[in-house]
């Protein structure tokens, strides 16, 4: 039990299934008081009446203040989970400038727009959790995936933007970013995600037991497949090498299209 988590106010968007539903039930089994968010208005009351939390359905970029009221005034953690993956966007491929707004509107300005509303009230107070659902392809890439990709960059480079910026006043931030989880989204990716990410994929449990650990050891970086941090070493050691080795998966991806 992470002892700080008792009583916690919480709110986690995007919590109809997958990772989400798997934080939101953590955070409830933790004691926490835990807002369930999603589109979906029958998937959050599903999981809010399962872990007796508060369904809050709707936009996760405009919730934070019913979710606040709905909890008392105070939200002491923040998970911005809700997140939208299209495959496509490729240099060579059509161009759905649809895609690429939805997919930068709710991957990455949700969060921008929930600490702009959350930020006041913890820096008064001196404390705050924002935890972040970005994905390995945040600190690397994913073939096929150019809107996803580009956007969990964007993601992952705001929560640093407020872990460096804001750590001293007390505000904690935790990046998630596994890769293949076996959810709805997961099965959606298709041919490349079956080569990348299907071989390795983890239970959205995993996440959520990956998360805990990293609050009870203060980490921002969360990690539910380490061999994500070798990669990313990689990456940062030697980018041609790299992009060589990625670009291999990406040529054995468009033999087996």
């Amino acid at each position: 039990m992470v002892e700080a988590l008792r009583d916690a106010s919480v709110v986690v968007t995007g919590a109809g299934g997958g990772i989400g539903a798997a934080l939101a039930r953590r955070f409830a089994a933790e004691g926490a008081r835990v807002v369930v968010n999603d589109l979906d208005a029958g998937r959050a009351k599903a999981v809010a009446e399962e872990i007796g939390g508060i369904a809050v359905a709707g936009d996760a970029s405009a919730i934070v203040g019913e979710a606040r009221d709905a909890l008392g005034g105070t939200v002491d953690v923040y998970c911005a989970n809700a997140g939208v993956g299209f495959a496509g966007g490729d240099a060579d491929g059509p161009l759905d400038e649809n895609v690429w707004a939805t997919s930068w509107d709710v991957n990455v300005m949700a969060h921008v727009r929930a600490a702009h509303a959350l930020l006041p009230g913890w820096l008064e107070r001196g404390s705050g959790r924002f935890v972040s659902t970005v994905s390995a392809a945040g600190v690397l890439t994913m073939i096929g995936a150019a809107p996803y990709s580009v956007t969990k960059h964007g993601a992952y480079a705001f929560a640093e933007y407020l872990s460096l910026t804001y750590r001293h006043r007390g505000l904690k931030v935790h990046a998630i970013c596994p890769q293949g989880v076996r959810t709805d989204m997961l099965a959606a990716t298709g041919r490349a995600g079956d080569l990348v990410l299907k071989p390795t994929a983890v239970e959205p449990e995993d996440v959520a037991e990956a998360l805990f650990r990293g609050i009870e050891e203060d980490r921002f970086l969360i990690l539910p497949h380490p061999e994500v941090a070798g990669y990313y070493q990689a990456r940062a050691a030697d980018p041609d090498r790299w992009l060589a080795g990625m670009n291999h998966i990406q040529r054995k991806w468009e033999e087996a299209r």
